[in-house]
């Protein structure tokens, strides 16, 4: 009896690393656990066999067990390596449609040729200038302009003298065009306290390694350029870029604060997690700072010690936004930078308020790797290399708040956002924050509010939701970063309504707590009231006095209104 019982104990024993090895995955606790009972057992039966002197079980049955221990303590170091890293993702396929039109206005490159014109005539007809001149004497003949023709219907009419008329208005559409999004995740352990995380991403339309929003001479100004506030977030090539990547000091001290550095994870906030189907929030700030940026930020967890109010954090952030270079001390750029407060107030459950509030300093004219033609220049009115040159415009102040809420089945939120911005100098052709042609500098207000729901047909596995935006005519949005291909809706200066759906699909459940699939559907519609969206270089114009004055005139074809209809396909894993 005895025998036998040691005979199916060593059968089991010699049986156990194989199923320890195809149930245990990369856990590495369980598998030291497991060893050490391993190990424990196989002492056991050596001191019951020795005592009982069976010799049934041969030595090299003992050293080939023994090995199989060591084998698996060895390889338990390599699973312990590897499990610190967690890798997940997720892929979308987008098809969107646009229709919009434009508004007839003048163009700043006719109104420079016609400028020429003028200031090279021989007096009476002219200023019998000699080009190229300086700035100080293009301001002076601008200011003979407005004293000969003090109103927009008079500069009109000299204009046309000189044959400048305003362009008419246009329609752009692109009846399909295809996306494909690929995101990798990572997470890895340094050390107890130390985390790292990072996001690549390939972000591409089908058939083209370029972006098909950016097409030279169309409508899309600051959205559609390629630069750092928006890399990955617009069209490019199949290649992967750094979408994210930081270190998280979590802990310090052992308190609830920690510190982190790298490329931020702000794009995508909150409130915009819930449209786009999300069951958490995919950033820190609020969706209208939208702004992928490298920066530090030094925060604080606290508990409200009340079951309603839940939990809450507070952070310091700072960031760069552009970095002049080596410059001479008191001749060039200055850095762009941000600093501010985002402050999760309270947290519990749905139901989550955020206040931010920031300053951008030294904000330039031209982002990095952008380039605007100077008409001036190109004219021959000023010397030049034919482009902006970059510079320092001034400051912008900005603060929003965001809540939202789940009652039933039906979400709720609403979000609103002020800004002011304060100029401190002009470019190359007199623009400034919010601001053209040399004209004095005047802090502006802009404002923008938010409301949205949406309703969830769980039996349906269908969400139903529509959004609404305003935004003023002074109103500046830190949103390059947003996900509406086109143009950022939160950054309108007028109205846009959103009407869209999520339908999940049903493919089985998910196999890991990051698995889902779904399809997103949506219509948008906007309706322009002012000049410059997404931009705080020159001065908004009313659409309604483009044609008035040929000082209003335009670098792009200014929009007036969009239609845009989008589905996708979309799996997280």
């Amino acid at each position: 009896m005895v025998k036998r019982f040691s005979m199916l104990a060593l059968a089991g024993l010699i049986a156990l690393p194989a199923l320890a090895s195809a149930s245990a995955g990369p856990n590495a606790n369980d598998l030291e656990r497991k060893i050490e009972e391993l190990s424990l057992q196989l002492d056991q039966l050596k001191s019951a066999m020795a005592k009982q002197g069976e010799n049934t079980v041969s030595k090299s049955d003992f050293t080939d067990l023994a090995d199989t221990v060591e084998s698996l303590d060895e390889r338990s170091e390599a699973w312990d390596l590897s499990s610190r890293f967690s890798f997940y993702g997720d892929f979308r396929a987008r098809l969107d449609s646009l229709d919009a039109k434009s508004a007839s206005a003048y163009s700043a490159g006719d109104v420079a040729g016609g400028m020429v014109t003028a200031l090279t005539a021989p007096s009476p007809y002219g200023f019998g200038m000699t080009l190229p001149i300086t700035t100080a004497e293009l301001q002076g003949a601008m200011a003979n302009v407005y004293a000969m023709a003090p109103t927009a219907a008079e500069r009109a009419g000299m204009f046309a003298m000189l044959g400048v008329t305003p362009t008419a208005a246009s329609d752009f559409n692109n009846d399909t065009v295809f996306t494909n999004r690929f995101r990798l995740n990572m997470r890895v352990q340094a050390t107890e306290g130390i985390e790292f995380k990072a996001r690549l991403a390939m972000y591409k339309a089908w058939g083209m390694q370029s972006n098909p929003t950016a097409e030279a001479g169309g409508p899309y100004t600051m959205d559609s350029f390629s630069w750092d506030g928006n890399t990955t977030r617009q069209p490019g090539t199949s290649a992967l870029y750094v979408d994210r990547a930081f270190l998280n000091w979590n802990n310090i001290g052992g308190n609830p604060v920690w510190f982190s550095i790298g490329r931020r994870p702000t794009t995508d906030g909150p409130p915009a997690h819930i449209r786009m189907g999300s069951s958490t929030r995919l950033a820190t700030p609020v969706s209208v700072m939208d702004y992928p940026f490298d920066g530090i930020s030094v925060g604080y967890a606290y508990r409200w010690g009340n079951e309603d109010m839940g939990t809450g954090r507070i952070r310091f952030c700072y960031g760069r936004g552009f970095d002049a270079g080596v410059e001479t001390d008191g001749t060039g750029l200055n850095d762009m930078d941000f600093a501010g407060l985002s402050w999760d107030v309270m947290k519990k459950g749905n139901r989550f308020l955020n206040v931010q509030s920031f300053m951008a300093y030294n904000l330039v004219n031209t982002p990095d790797g952008v380039t605007f033609q100077n008409p001036f220049e190109m004219a021959g009115i000023f010397e030049g290399n034919g482009i902006l040159d970059k510079a320092n415009l001034g400051d912008i102040m900005h603060t929003s708040a965001v809540y939202h809420d789940k009652i039933g089945n039906i979400n709720y939120y609403g979000s609103a956002a002020w800004s002011r911005t304060m100029p401190k100098g002009y470019d190359e052709v007199g623009n400034s924050l919010l601001g053209s042609w040399w004209a004095p500098e005047e802090d502006q207000d802009g404002y923008m509010i938010q409301v949205g729901a949406r309703y969830d047909i769980d039996n349906m596995g269908l969400k139903l939701g529509a959004e609404y935006n305003q935004g003023s005519e002074y109103w500046v949005s830190m949103s390059p970063g947003h996900d509406d291909l086109y143009n950022s809706k939160l950054a309108t200066r007028g109205n846009v309504v959103e009407l869209y759906g999520i339908y999940d699909i049903p493919a089985g459940p998910a196999v890991s707590k990051f698995g889902s699939a779904f399809i997103r559907f949506g219509y948008q519609h906007y309706e322009y009231d002012y000049t410059g969206s997404g931009s705080w270089l020159g001065a908004p114009v009313d659409l309604d006095d483009l044609t008035s004055d040929p000082f209003n005139a335009q670098f792009f074809a200014p929009i007036e209104s969009q239609d845009q209809f989008y589905v996708t396909f979309e799996a997280t894993f």
